[in-house]
């Protein structure tokens, strides 16, 4: 039973962080000022690994 138990432990142990780097958000923001006006424009986005999703906001 010790030894099942310290298996299990081992076990979990070992997969702390096997899923890889935590997703990492993004934001961006920004005033233009021009001959049209003022315009501001948000974009929210996550990226984690090769993978990345980008939310344009205004």
């Amino acid at each position: 039973m010790i030894r099942f138990i310290a298996l299990i432990a081992f076990t979990a142990l070992a997969s702390c962080g096997v899923d890889g780097a935590p997703i990492k958000p993004t934001v961006n923001a920004g005033i233009n000022v021009g001959s049209g006006g003022v315009k501001t424009g948000v974009n929210l986005g996550a990226s984690k690994g090769l993978l990345s999703v980008n939310w344009n906001l205004f």
